[in-house]
């Protein structure tokens, strides 16, 4: 004969199965989802992003927004030529942006993996003729550059232009981009100048170095430079992006001693 002590005794038997797997559900949350565990955080990481790259958009402030946020190409800022300038974060930083194409640094392809890109409302230009970057701009870009790489600990020889990472395909941000400003802000690499002077000196007597020399120190400092010892078309693209970032008076494409000069100087 069951009592009714005996039914309940029955009742919280069966019930303790029930009971530990409910406990240990509890361990992963509700359905679905993981309860996970961040109280610890490991030692050796750091952050994804290695590079930053600054572009000019070659279109005015609503226009470039409606590009880089509709089509298929985007970038993680844009800096508008208002004043102030407004800055639009299109792309979560932790997300990749598609600003870089195909490209390379430093033998690294595939930059948009591992890159911020910042795009700044500028109309661009050719030849001799280019737009002027307004001081508001800079100095938003400036503030903007500081935060990013203290963030991600970027190295001043990965913040680069759209032209460093692809001189065969682009110019931007073009030869009245402030590097040499940005540099002595702490934000990018420049040479010494002194350096410079005492490099021509030295070069002057034996006169200019040989073409695979020049070729050879451009992918030295970054660039994917071919290795042809031929002034071909592609070697004038990288000579004239370098020439264009670290000696903008004049970037032609053409070996002289001041650009060797400035190569042996970023050593």
């Amino acid at each position: 004969m069951i009592t009714t002590l005996h039914k309940r005794w029955i009742k919280s038997c069966l019930a303790l199965p029930v009971l530990a797997l409910l406990a240990a559900c509890g361990t992963y949350g509700p359905p679905g989802k993981l309860n996970i565990d961040r109280s610890v955080q490991a030692k050796s990481q750091n952050s994804r992003v290695d590079f930053v790259v600054l572009h000019y958009t070659s279109a005015g402030n609503g226009a470039s927004l409606k590009i880089l946020s509709e089509r298929n190409v985007s970038s993680h800022y844009l800096v508008t030529d208002e004043q102030p300038p407004h800055v639009y974060q299109l792309v979560d930083e932790s997300r990749r942006a598609w600003h870089a194409g195909a490209s390379q640094w430093y033998g690294r392809n595939d930059l948009n993996a591992g890159s911020i890109g910042i795009e700044i409302v500028n109309a661009g230009g050719e030849g001799l003729v280019w737009a002027p970057y307004s001081a508001a701009q800079i100095a938003t870009v400036t503030a903007l550059l500081r935060d990013i790489v203290q963030r991600h600990q970027i190295k001043p020889l990965n913040i680069v232009g759209h032209s460093d990472i692809a001189p065969q395909r682009k110019v931007d941000p073009g030869p009245l981009f402030p590097w040499k400003q940005l540099a002595q802000a702490g934000l990018g690499r420049w040479y010494d100048e002194t350096q410079v002077t005492a490099n021509i000196s030295q070069l002057q007597p034996s006169g200019l170095p040989d073409l695979r020399w020049f070729q050879q120190e451009l992918i030295r400092v970054g660039y994917a430079a071919p290795t042809t010892d031929v002034l071909d078309k592609a070697t004038k693209n990288v000579i004239a992006a370098f020439q264009m970032h670290y000696r903008p008076s004049r970037y032609d494409g053409l070996p002289d001693i001041e650009t060797a000069a400035i190569l042996m100087a970023l050593r």
